[in-house]
């Protein structure tokens, strides 16, 4: 197979259907609508220290991968931080940045990184066509290349071809449905102690006189939207930050990809006072973005955990990603999932440096991962 490799540098460039022919259906943020919001937006772009050079793989002239690609002057909006390999290796005199990067900007989801058409996914040929990437990504002209949250079997593939590439792993929390029928089923897992713990939670809201709503598609109009954003912004204003989004970046995702949003809205009356936007693909709710105009005991574990809970026992989605960090999470019934990223270090000496670093952290994770697994809050008889 003959891979013929194009480098373009703004989404609109490819279009929408083919590029979205390659997309997974639980992968809302890899759709062209998503890549091309943040581009058009500002929230991509060279000013803003991202600039685009994704990468196209075509076979006989048709499209037949793609690769997002970055190259980046910063580690922002990336949330595997390698901000103290930049700090060491400028003090030793050396440019860290701009550096490659392969990743969907400010969202820490797991998933496919590399979009293959589907004759090659049943052809097996994804190695062949990471090895015509290869050269692409791990160029030597930058510091490094670092890619982000990819799947078990993709990353599998990269060391396949490129032993040379370090590996990082992570911990995030996620629920799945185990066969629930409902939140009552899902409390029923639960021990005691944890059920009695969530139903006070619960109740804690209603009491504060709070009520929930969720809306999905066209019922998200312009006004609950400007209601979100404004709450989004606080939350980054809270921590004396811009946020990395815009209100047009939703407003895009409004227009574009409607279907794939699901807006929970807490309400005092009429009023709103709290929200949280999620996306859904296939089987899977991906909650991201929440803020709130006020204080509220427990209203962020209702909008943005159980709620989501409720909505994929309602919808028939089988795991719901809550967003990265949070043990806190564990405590809810979400579980711990190892995730794994890939590094290309340009210089052999640094390289040897990171790699003794990534090994020593792949220890503390995996130990970290086995605690959080036994203390699961679901009863084992």
């Amino acid at each position: 197979m003959h891979c013929e490799i194009e480098t373009i540098d703004a989404m609109e460039q490819v279009p929408a259907a083919d590029w979205n022919a390659l997309v997974p259906a639980d992968q809302p943020f890899l759709r062209h609508e998503f890549l091309h919001a943040l581009e058009a937006s500002g929230a991509v772009c060279p000013a803003s220290g991202w600039t685009p050079q994704h990468l196209l793989v075509r076979v006989g002239g048709e499209l037949a991968a793609a690769l997002p690609r970055y190259r980046k002057d910063h580690s922002f909006g990336e949330y595997v931080f390698d901000w103290a390999w930049a700090n060491a290796w400028e003090r030793a005199g050396g440019d860290y940045y701009p550096k490659g990067l392969t990743a969907v900007p400010f969202t820490p989801v797991p998933g496919p990184r590399l979009l293959l058409a589907q004759d090659i996914v049943e052809r097996r040929q994804r190695r062949t066509v990471i090895a015509a990437l290869a050269g692409a990504c791990c160029d030597d002209a930058l510091s490094s290349w670092h890619l982000l949250f990819a799947e078990d079997d993709e990353v599998d593939d990269w060391l396949a071809i490129r032993p040379e590439l370090l590996e990082r792993q992570a911990v995030q929390f996620q629920w799945r449905d185990r066969g629930f029928g409902d939140f009552e089923g899902f409390l029923a897992a639960m021990n005691a102690k944890r059920r009695k713990e969530v139903r006070r939670e619960r109740r804690r809201v209603a009491e504060q006189g709070l009520t929930l709503r969720r809306l999905t598609g066209p019922a998200i109009d312009a006004a609950a939207l400007e209601h979100f954003y404004r709450c989004y912004q606080m939350t980054y204003f809270e921590r004396g930050q811009q946020p990395y989004l815009t209100l047009d970046f939703f407003r895009r995702l409004r227009e574009t990809m409607a279907d794939a949003l699901v807006l929970v809205q807490a309400r005092h009356g009429e009023r709103p006072l709290a929200a949280a936007l999620c996306l859904q693909g296939s089987d899977t709710l991906y909650g991201r973005y929440w803020g709130s105009e006020v204080e509220a005991d427990c209203l962020h574990f209702e909008t943005c955990y159980y709620q989501g809970i409720e909505h994929c026992l309602a919808n028939g989605l089988t795991r719901f990603d809550p967003g990265t960090q949070g043990e806190h999470k564990l405590s809810r019934g979400f579980a711990p999932r190892r995730l794994r990223s890939l590094h290309h270090i340009a210089h052999p000496g640094f390289r040897h440096a990171v790699a003794r670093f990534c090994a020593e952290e792949r220890e503390h994770v995996a130990a970290y991962h086995r605690d959080a697994e036994a203390r699961l809050p679901f009863r084992r008889d």
